[in-house]
Protein backbone atom coordinates (compact mmCIF):
# COMPACT_ATOMS: atom_id res chain seq x y z
CA UNK A 1 0.00 0.00 0.00
CA UNK A 2 2.74 2.34 0.76
CA UNK A 3 4.08 1.29 -2.79
CA UNK A 4 0.52 2.84 -4.68
CA UNK A 5 0.74 5.45 -2.18
CA UNK A 6 3.91 7.05 -3.84
CA UNK A 7 2.59 6.76 -7.48
CA UNK A 8 1.26 10.08 -9.13
CA UNK A 9 -2.50 10.16 -8.70
CA UNK A 10 -4.63 11.27 -11.36
CA UNK A 11 -6.70 13.60 -8.96
CA UNK A 12 -3.57 15.87 -9.65
CA UNK A 13 -4.29 16.00 -13.14
CA UNK A 14 -8.30 16.50 -12.73
CA UNK A 15 -6.46 19.18 -10.31
CA UNK A 16 -4.32 20.72 -13.31
CA UNK A 17 -7.54 20.65 -15.56
CA UNK A 18 -9.16 22.42 -13.17
CA UNK A 19 -7.20 25.21 -13.13
CA UNK A 20 -6.93 25.70 -16.94
CA UNK A 21 -10.43 25.59 -17.11
CA UNK A 22 -11.87 27.16 -14.54
CA UNK A 23 -9.14 30.22 -14.33
CA UNK A 24 -9.20 31.32 -17.71
CA UNK A 25 -13.42 31.18 -17.74
CA UNK A 26 -12.89 33.40 -14.37
CA UNK A 27 -10.07 35.12 -15.43
CA UNK A 28 -10.60 35.25 -18.76
CA UNK A 29 -14.15 35.98 -19.26
CA UNK A 30 -15.54 36.85 -16.42
CA UNK A 31 -13.35 38.96 -14.60
CA UNK A 32 -12.29 40.88 -18.23
CA UNK A 33 -15.71 42.19 -18.49
CA UNK A 34 -14.95 45.63 -16.75
CA UNK A 35 -12.17 46.27 -19.39
CA UNK A 36 -14.88 46.43 -22.03
CA UNK A 37 -17.09 49.04 -20.34
CA UNK A 38 -15.83 52.57 -21.08
CA UNK A 39 -15.03 51.45 -24.45
CA UNK A 40 -18.71 49.82 -25.48
CA UNK A 41 -20.66 52.28 -23.79
CA UNK A 42 -19.17 55.19 -25.43
CA UNK A 43 -19.30 53.14 -28.85
CA UNK A 44 -23.09 51.90 -28.62
CA UNK A 45 -24.03 55.30 -26.99
CA UNK A 46 -24.74 53.58 -23.85
CA UNK A 47 -24.48 54.34 -19.76
CA UNK A 48 -22.67 52.38 -18.28
CA UNK A 49 -25.56 51.81 -15.16
CA UNK A 50 -27.91 50.39 -18.37
CA UNK A 51 -24.52 48.26 -19.91
CA UNK A 52 -23.99 46.78 -16.50
CA UNK A 53 -27.31 45.53 -16.01
CA UNK A 54 -26.38 42.67 -18.33
CA UNK A 55 -24.31 41.97 -15.31
CA UNK A 56 -27.55 41.83 -12.86
CA UNK A 57 -28.73 39.70 -15.22
CA UNK A 58 -26.43 37.32 -14.85
CA UNK A 59 -26.88 37.07 -11.63
CA UNK A 60 -30.32 36.28 -11.75
CA UNK A 61 -29.91 33.68 -14.03
CA UNK A 62 -27.12 32.02 -11.84
CA UNK A 63 -29.10 32.03 -8.33
CA UNK A 64 -32.34 30.68 -10.91
CA UNK A 65 -29.68 27.69 -12.68
CA UNK A 66 -27.44 26.83 -9.52
CA UNK A 67 -30.02 23.91 -7.86
CA UNK A 68 -30.65 22.92 -12.22
CA UNK A 69 -26.94 23.02 -12.96
CA UNK A 70 -26.60 21.01 -9.47
CA UNK A 71 -28.53 18.03 -10.48
CA UNK A 72 -27.24 18.36 -13.99
CA UNK A 73 -23.67 17.32 -12.50
CA UNK A 74 -24.71 14.59 -10.33
CA UNK A 75 -26.70 12.81 -13.27
CA UNK A 76 -24.81 13.09 -16.96
CA UNK A 77 -21.26 12.80 -17.97
CA UNK A 78 -18.85 15.74 -16.79
CA UNK A 79 -16.86 16.33 -19.76
CA UNK A 80 -20.02 16.44 -22.08
CA UNK A 81 -21.84 19.19 -20.03
CA UNK A 82 -18.63 21.16 -19.28
CA UNK A 83 -17.50 21.28 -23.06
CA UNK A 84 -21.16 22.91 -23.80
CA UNK A 85 -21.02 25.00 -21.15
CA UNK A 86 -17.80 26.83 -21.94
CA UNK A 87 -19.25 27.04 -25.90
CA UNK A 88 -22.17 28.82 -24.23
CA UNK A 89 -20.03 31.39 -22.25
CA UNK A 90 -16.90 31.93 -24.27
CA UNK A 91 -19.50 31.54 -27.38
CA UNK A 92 -21.53 34.14 -25.71
CA UNK A 93 -18.76 36.40 -25.52
CA UNK A 94 -17.15 36.40 -28.63
CA UNK A 95 -21.07 37.20 -29.65
CA UNK A 96 -20.87 40.56 -27.50
CA UNK A 97 -18.22 41.65 -30.45
CA UNK A 98 -21.00 41.59 -33.11
CA UNK A 99 -23.50 43.25 -31.25
CA UNK A 100 -24.59 47.25 -31.57
CA UNK A 101 -27.61 47.73 -29.31
CA UNK A 102 -27.11 46.58 -25.37
CA UNK A 103 -30.00 44.40 -25.53
CA UNK A 104 -27.64 42.37 -27.48
CA UNK A 105 -25.86 41.66 -23.89
CA UNK A 106 -29.07 41.58 -22.22
CA UNK A 107 -29.74 38.52 -24.33
CA UNK A 108 -26.40 36.89 -24.14
CA UNK A 109 -25.92 37.05 -20.44
CA UNK A 110 -28.61 34.12 -20.18
CA UNK A 111 -26.52 31.21 -22.17
CA UNK A 112 -22.86 32.98 -20.51
CA UNK A 113 -24.41 32.63 -17.24
CA UNK A 114 -25.86 28.83 -17.83
CA UNK A 115 -22.14 28.18 -19.13
CA UNK A 116 -20.27 30.09 -16.12
CA UNK A 117 -22.50 28.24 -13.66
CA UNK A 118 -21.36 25.14 -14.90
CA UNK A 119 -17.74 26.49 -15.27
CA UNK A 120 -17.29 28.13 -12.80
CA UNK A 121 -19.12 28.01 -9.84
CA UNK A 122 -19.77 24.16 -10.20
CA UNK A 123 -16.89 22.54 -11.63
CA UNK A 124 -14.53 22.95 -8.64
CA UNK A 125 -16.35 21.53 -5.57
CA UNK A 126 -17.80 19.03 -7.35
CA UNK A 127 -15.23 17.76 -9.31
CA UNK A 128 -12.48 17.98 -6.03
CA UNK A 129 -15.10 16.50 -3.56
CA UNK A 130 -15.10 13.55 -5.90
CA UNK A 131 -11.65 13.02 -6.34
CA UNK A 132 -9.89 14.25 -3.11
CA UNK A 133 -10.35 12.69 0.05
CA UNK A 134 -7.58 14.32 1.63
CA UNK A 135 -6.18 18.14 0.63
CA UNK A 136 -9.32 18.93 -0.97
CA UNK A 137 -9.26 22.13 0.66
CA UNK A 138 -5.40 22.69 -0.87
CA UNK A 139 -7.20 21.76 -3.82
CA UNK A 140 -9.61 24.49 -4.10
CA UNK A 141 -7.25 27.10 -2.81
CA UNK A 142 -4.77 26.41 -5.72
CA UNK A 143 -8.18 26.61 -8.05
CA UNK A 144 -8.62 29.72 -6.85
CA UNK A 145 -4.88 30.82 -6.88
CA UNK A 146 -4.57 29.93 -10.25
CA UNK A 147 -7.40 32.29 -11.40
CA UNK A 148 -5.26 34.99 -10.40
CA UNK A 149 -2.22 33.56 -11.81
CA UNK A 150 -3.76 33.21 -15.30
CA UNK A 151 -5.64 36.63 -15.21
CA UNK A 152 -2.17 38.48 -14.10
CA UNK A 153 -1.33 37.08 -18.08
CA UNK A 154 -4.58 37.53 -19.57
CA UNK A 155 -5.35 41.02 -18.23
CA UNK A 156 -2.86 42.99 -19.74
CA UNK A 157 -2.96 41.04 -23.03
CA UNK A 158 -6.71 41.90 -23.34
CA UNK A 159 -6.48 45.64 -22.30
CA UNK A 160 -3.79 45.45 -25.31
CA UNK A 161 -5.94 43.89 -27.17
CA UNK A 162 -8.77 46.26 -26.79
CA UNK A 163 -6.47 49.88 -27.23
CA UNK A 164 -5.07 48.12 -30.35
CA UNK A 165 -7.82 46.08 -31.87
CA UNK A 166 -10.69 47.32 -30.75
CA UNK A 167 -13.48 46.06 -28.39
CA UNK A 168 -15.20 44.10 -31.05
CA UNK A 169 -12.32 41.96 -32.67
CA UNK A 170 -10.96 41.73 -29.07
CA UNK A 171 -14.46 40.10 -27.91
CA UNK A 172 -14.18 37.23 -30.35
CA UNK A 173 -10.59 36.58 -30.06
CA UNK A 174 -10.74 35.98 -26.38
CA UNK A 175 -13.96 33.93 -26.86
CA UNK A 176 -12.66 32.00 -29.96
CA UNK A 177 -9.27 31.51 -27.43
CA UNK A 178 -11.20 30.48 -24.31
CA UNK A 179 -12.55 27.59 -26.22
CA UNK A 180 -10.16 26.37 -28.35
CA UNK A 181 -7.89 26.31 -24.86
CA UNK A 182 -10.53 24.63 -22.60
CA UNK A 183 -12.14 22.35 -24.91
CA UNK A 184 -9.48 20.19 -25.31
CA UNK A 185 -8.64 20.38 -21.68
CA UNK A 186 -12.14 19.06 -20.39
CA UNK A 187 -11.49 16.41 -23.20
CA UNK A 188 -8.04 15.10 -21.55
CA UNK A 189 -7.68 15.93 -17.99
CA UNK A 190 -11.60 15.74 -16.64
CA UNK A 191 -13.21 12.42 -15.56
CA UNK A 192 -16.41 12.88 -13.41
CA UNK A 193 -15.33 10.12 -10.62
CA UNK A 194 -12.35 8.02 -10.04
CA UNK A 195 -14.30 4.55 -10.92
CA UNK A 196 -13.68 6.61 -14.35
CA UNK A 197 -10.80 5.77 -13.85
CA UNK A 198 -10.94 2.27 -11.76
CA UNK A 199 -9.39 4.43 -9.17
CA UNK A 200 -10.23 5.46 -5.17
CA UNK A 201 -10.09 9.09 -4.54
CA UNK A 202 -6.85 10.68 -3.48
CA UNK A 203 -6.17 9.72 0.17
CA UNK A 204 -8.85 7.19 0.16
CA UNK A 205 -6.39 4.46 1.19
CA UNK A 206 -5.52 6.31 4.38
CA UNK A 207 -4.99 3.50 7.04
CA UNK A 208 -4.43 5.86 9.85
CA UNK A 209 -7.66 5.10 12.05
CA UNK A 210 -7.34 8.01 14.42
CA UNK A 211 -7.08 10.65 11.70
CA UNK A 212 -10.19 9.07 9.81
CA UNK A 213 -11.67 9.38 13.34
CA UNK A 214 -10.86 13.18 13.57
CA UNK A 215 -12.59 13.51 10.10
CA UNK A 216 -16.04 11.95 11.46
CA UNK A 217 -16.06 13.48 14.52
CA UNK A 218 -15.31 17.00 12.82
CA UNK A 219 -17.82 16.40 9.65
CA UNK A 220 -20.76 15.87 12.15
CA UNK A 221 -20.55 18.46 14.73
CA UNK A 222 -22.37 21.88 14.32
CA UNK A 223 -25.29 23.78 14.63
CA UNK A 224 -28.04 22.28 12.75
CA UNK A 225 -29.54 24.39 10.02
CA UNK A 226 -32.85 24.79 11.65
CA UNK A 227 -31.45 26.56 14.68
CA UNK A 228 -28.56 28.34 12.32
CA UNK A 229 -31.81 30.45 10.39
CA UNK A 230 -33.13 31.68 13.34
CA UNK A 231 -29.80 33.11 15.01
CA UNK A 232 -28.41 36.22 14.89
CA UNK A 233 -25.01 34.60 13.23
CA UNK A 234 -26.88 33.67 10.31
CA UNK A 235 -28.19 36.95 9.76
CA UNK A 236 -24.83 38.79 10.16
CA UNK A 237 -23.44 35.95 7.80
CA UNK A 238 -26.13 36.56 5.13
CA UNK A 239 -25.22 40.01 5.28
CA UNK A 240 -21.35 39.45 5.01
CA UNK A 241 -21.84 37.13 2.22
CA UNK A 242 -23.64 40.30 0.29
CA UNK A 243 -21.32 42.90 1.08
CA UNK A 244 -18.18 41.17 0.60
CA UNK A 245 -19.23 40.15 -2.78
CA UNK A 246 -21.21 43.67 -3.37
CA UNK A 247 -17.33 45.42 -2.22
CA UNK A 248 -15.66 43.03 -4.79
CA UNK A 249 -17.61 43.21 -7.32
CA UNK A 250 -16.17 46.88 -7.62
CA UNK A 251 -13.22 45.23 -9.37
CA UNK A 252 -15.65 45.38 -12.74
CA UNK A 253 -15.60 49.45 -12.63
CA UNK A 254 -12.23 49.53 -11.98
CA UNK A 255 -10.73 50.24 -15.34
CA UNK A 256 -13.56 52.93 -15.80
CA UNK A 257 -12.37 54.52 -12.43
CA UNK A 258 -8.89 54.52 -13.72
CA UNK A 259 -9.71 55.74 -17.55
CA UNK A 260 -12.26 58.59 -15.68
CA UNK A 261 -9.23 59.92 -14.27
CA UNK A 262 -7.45 60.01 -17.12
CA UNK A 263 -5.45 56.56 -17.54
CA UNK A 264 -5.64 54.98 -21.15
CA UNK A 265 -7.21 51.52 -21.54
CA UNK A 266 -3.86 50.14 -22.05
CA UNK A 267 -2.83 51.29 -18.60
CA UNK A 268 -5.74 50.17 -16.69
CA UNK A 269 -5.31 46.30 -18.27
CA UNK A 270 -1.77 46.44 -17.37
CA UNK A 271 -3.15 47.33 -13.49
CA UNK A 272 -6.04 44.77 -13.68
CA UNK A 273 -2.91 42.16 -13.68
CA UNK A 274 -1.97 43.80 -10.27
CA UNK A 275 -5.55 42.46 -9.30
CA UNK A 276 -5.34 39.04 -10.08
CA UNK A 277 -1.84 38.76 -8.28
CA UNK A 278 -3.25 40.10 -5.13
CA UNK A 279 -5.97 37.30 -5.66
CA UNK A 280 -3.48 34.88 -6.14
CA UNK A 281 -1.58 35.86 -2.74
CA UNK A 282 -4.50 36.26 -0.99
CA UNK A 283 -5.62 32.99 -1.65
CA UNK A 284 -2.53 31.16 -0.62
CA UNK A 285 -2.17 33.73 2.57
CA UNK A 286 -5.70 33.40 3.77
CA UNK A 287 -5.24 30.08 3.35
CA UNK A 288 -2.49 29.68 5.14
CA UNK A 289 -4.14 32.18 8.07
CA UNK A 290 -7.39 30.54 8.32
CA UNK A 291 -5.02 27.32 9.49
CA UNK A 292 -3.03 28.89 11.71
CA UNK A 293 -5.13 31.93 13.53
CA UNK A 294 -8.87 30.68 12.34
CA UNK A 295 -11.38 32.39 9.90
CA UNK A 296 -12.45 35.23 12.47
CA UNK A 297 -9.10 36.87 12.73
CA UNK A 298 -8.15 36.57 9.49
CA UNK A 299 -11.31 37.94 8.21
CA UNK A 300 -10.75 40.97 10.09
CA UNK A 301 -7.29 41.19 8.54
CA UNK A 302 -8.79 40.98 5.19
CA UNK A 303 -11.26 43.64 5.59
CA UNK A 304 -8.51 46.04 7.36
CA UNK A 305 -6.82 45.44 3.74
CA UNK A 306 -9.96 46.33 1.77
CA UNK A 307 -9.64 49.53 3.49
CA UNK A 308 -6.21 50.38 2.59
CA UNK A 309 -7.18 50.00 -0.49
CA UNK A 310 -9.94 52.30 -0.77
CA UNK A 311 -7.93 54.56 0.67
CA UNK A 312 -5.34 54.53 -1.53
CA UNK A 313 -7.82 54.98 -4.66
CA UNK A 314 -9.49 57.60 -2.59
CA UNK A 315 -6.51 59.85 -1.58
CA UNK A 316 -3.21 58.86 -3.82
CA UNK A 317 -5.14 58.68 -7.41
CA UNK A 318 -2.71 60.67 -9.29
CA UNK A 319 0.01 58.71 -8.16
CA UNK A 320 0.28 54.85 -10.80
CA UNK A 321 2.63 53.13 -7.80
CA UNK A 322 -0.43 53.73 -5.22
CA UNK A 323 -2.45 53.09 -8.16
CA UNK A 324 -0.81 49.14 -8.64
CA UNK A 325 -0.63 48.92 -4.72
CA UNK A 326 -4.48 49.38 -3.82
CA UNK A 327 -5.66 47.39 -6.72
CA UNK A 328 -3.40 44.34 -5.75
CA UNK A 329 -4.45 44.68 -2.25
CA UNK A 330 -8.15 45.06 -3.82
CA UNK A 331 -7.29 41.49 -4.94
CA UNK A 332 -6.73 40.22 -1.43
CA UNK A 333 -10.34 41.54 -0.75
CA UNK A 334 -11.39 39.24 -4.06
CA UNK A 335 -9.78 36.52 -2.90
CA UNK A 336 -12.10 36.73 -0.12
CA UNK A 337 -15.47 34.93 -2.06
CA UNK A 338 -13.21 31.92 -2.79
CA UNK A 339 -11.52 31.17 0.54
CA UNK A 340 -12.92 33.10 3.22
CA UNK A 341 -16.68 32.98 2.30
CA UNK A 342 -16.96 29.50 2.88
CA UNK A 343 -14.07 29.35 5.92
CA UNK A 344 -16.53 31.70 8.18
CA UNK A 345 -19.19 29.67 7.43
CA UNK A 346 -17.93 26.62 8.89
CA UNK A 347 -16.20 28.45 11.50
CA UNK A 348 -19.50 30.05 12.95
CA UNK A 349 -22.05 26.89 12.28
CA UNK A 350 -20.02 24.14 12.21
CA UNK A 351 -20.16 21.07 9.32
CA UNK A 352 -23.02 19.33 10.83
CA UNK A 353 -25.63 21.09 7.90
CA UNK A 354 -22.60 22.47 6.04
CA UNK A 355 -24.06 22.52 2.38
CA UNK A 356 -27.47 23.83 3.82
CA UNK A 357 -26.32 26.40 5.65
CA UNK A 358 -24.03 27.47 3.01
CA UNK A 359 -26.24 27.47 0.10
CA UNK A 360 -28.73 29.81 2.26
CA UNK A 361 -26.56 32.57 2.78
CA UNK A 362 -25.26 32.33 -0.67
CA UNK A 363 -27.99 34.06 -2.09
CA UNK A 364 -26.37 37.04 -0.65
CA UNK A 365 -23.83 36.40 -2.93
CA UNK A 366 -26.53 36.31 -5.68
CA UNK A 367 -28.58 39.43 -4.42
CA UNK A 368 -24.91 41.46 -4.82
CA UNK A 369 -24.54 40.57 -8.26
CA UNK A 370 -28.14 42.25 -9.11
CA UNK A 371 -28.00 44.99 -7.18
CA UNK A 372 -24.15 46.45 -6.61
CA UNK A 373 -23.45 45.98 -10.10
CA UNK A 374 -25.35 48.20 -12.03
CA UNK A 375 -26.10 50.51 -8.99
CA UNK A 376 -22.06 51.46 -8.87
CA UNK A 377 -22.78 52.31 -12.70
CA UNK A 378 -25.97 54.34 -11.94
CA UNK A 379 -24.22 56.15 -9.34
CA UNK A 380 -20.85 57.31 -11.99
CA UNK A 381 -23.62 58.02 -14.39
CA UNK A 382 -25.30 60.74 -12.34
CA UNK A 383 -22.70 62.34 -10.44
CA UNK A 384 -19.68 61.23 -12.87
CA UNK A 385 -17.32 60.24 -10.73
CA UNK A 386 -16.55 57.12 -8.56
CA UNK A 387 -15.59 58.66 -5.40
CA UNK A 388 -19.52 58.60 -3.49
CA UNK A 389 -18.68 54.63 -4.34
CA UNK A 390 -15.34 54.37 -3.16
CA UNK A 391 -16.85 55.68 0.17
CA UNK A 392 -19.57 53.60 0.44
CA UNK A 393 -17.58 50.47 0.12
CA UNK A 394 -15.66 52.20 3.28
CA UNK A 395 -18.24 52.18 4.91
CA UNK A 396 -19.54 48.60 4.05
CA UNK A 397 -16.23 47.23 5.30
CA UNK A 398 -16.50 48.84 8.33
CA UNK A 399 -20.01 47.36 8.95
CA UNK A 400 -18.39 43.92 7.69
CA UNK A 401 -16.22 44.13 10.57
CA UNK A 402 -18.98 44.84 13.39
CA UNK A 403 -21.04 42.38 11.49
CA UNK A 404 -18.08 39.45 11.83
CA UNK A 405 -17.62 40.06 15.42
CA UNK A 406 -20.94 40.09 16.56
CA UNK A 407 -21.60 37.32 14.86
CA UNK A 408 -18.79 34.93 16.52
CA UNK A 409 -20.20 36.25 20.00
CA UNK A 410 -23.70 35.12 19.30
CA UNK A 411 -21.96 31.49 17.96
CA UNK A 412 -20.40 31.82 21.49
CA UNK A 413 -24.22 32.25 22.90
CA UNK A 414 -25.54 29.14 20.78
CA UNK A 415 -22.65 26.88 21.83
CA UNK A 416 -23.05 27.87 25.59
CA UNK A 417 -26.80 27.06 24.80
CA UNK A 418 -25.80 23.78 24.10
CA UNK A 419 -26.81 24.19 19.99
CA UNK A 420 -23.58 23.14 18.69
CA UNK A 421 -23.75 19.03 18.57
Amino acid sequence: MSANKKKFHFAWLVLIGLCITVGLAKSGLNSSAGLFLPSVSEDIGVGLGNLTLYLSISSIVTMIFLPIGGKLMAKYDTRILLVVAIILQAGSFALFGMMSSVWGWYILAIPLAVGGVLITVLAGPVLINQWFKQRSGLALGIITASGGLIGAFSSPIIGNLIANQGWRSAYIMVGVAAIVIIVPTIIFFLRKSPQDKGLLPYGADDTNNSEKKVEKDTSDSGISFADAKKSLAFALLLLFFFIITSVASFSIHIPTYLVNQGFSVKFAGNVMSALMVGVLLGSILFGYLIDKIGAKSTTIIAMLIGLVSMLLLLFFVQSTIAIVAAVGLFGFVSACIGTLAPAITSALFGNKDYSQIYSTVSIGLAVAGIIALPAYGYIFDFTGSYTPVLYIIVIMIVINIIAVLVAFGNKEKMVKAGLWK
